[in-house]
């Protein structure tokens, strides 16, 4: 891959993972203000100002370097987590459920809302390929951000959701994992088995998810 082509990948990606990244945290942090705990809003964490929620390492540096590594073949990274103290919530464990729902619902919204513009480009003609590349990459980056949220295992948000579901005694064994979850997840992703058995199931469960709300959408705009 030419330094050109990077470049324009990462002008297109740009802005759609800021924008899922950001409202992903936020999202987390207003979930845990509604039901009780004030951690992240003290914090000024419920912003929609993306230098708040951007590790340094994790956002940019651990994403570029694997990308020019790998020639763009595998890319993982992360955000400021937002700080959550689920103690503080009015009924921890079910709120859990909720506080850890939030992120990954945001990323599903924004993927709909990414389709949503992409069409209205096609229904006006406009073909600029900056754009219309740029509405794609926001649908991906955010499909994808939703499946691998949703993984069950803690530290993430889909091993957090478990251990609000499952019994007292299930749910205290599934969360002393989460000191160790992150090397258990990169593990994980280095060797397929979170790719191939996990990601692309429940991204293509997404996507047809996503067809299948826009339909009226579709028919929608051919009439018009």
């Amino acid at each position: 891959m030419s330094l050109e082509q990077i470049i324009q990948t990462v002008a297109i990606y740009a802005i759609p993972v800021i924008f899922a990244i950001t409202l992903h945290e936020a999202a987390h942090g207003y979930a845990a203000k509604m039901f009780g705990d004030n951690t992240a809003y003290m914090l000024g964490r419920v912003t929609l100002n993306p230098l708040k929620h951007i590790d340094p390492m994790g956002t940019i540096v651990v994403p570029l370097l694997l990308y020019f590594a790998t020639a763009g073949t595998f890319l993982f990274g992360y955000a400021k987590p937002v700080p959550v103290r689920f103690s503080h919530l009015k009924h921890p464990k079910k709120d859990m459920v909720w506080v850890a729902l939030a992120g990954p619902a945001s990323n599903l919204i924004q993927a709909i809302l990414w389709a949503l513009v992409y069409l209205l480009l096609i229904k006006l003609t406009i073909s600029e390929r900056f754009f219309i590349e740029m509405c794609q990459g926001g649908v991906l980056v955010n499909v994808v951000m939703f499946a691998f949220n949703l993984f069950p295992l803690p530290p993430l948000d889909g091993g957090r959701i478990l251990v609000g579901l499952l019994p007292w005694k299930q749910a205290t064994a599934l969360s002393r994992i989460e000191p160790w979850g992150f090397y258990i997840v990169l593990g994980l992703l280095l060797t397929d088995i979170i790719s191939r058995f996990w990601m692309h199931p429940v991204m293509s469960v997404t996507y047809w998810f996503l067809d299948t709300i826009l339909i009226p959408i579709r028919l929608l705009l051919q009439t018009l």
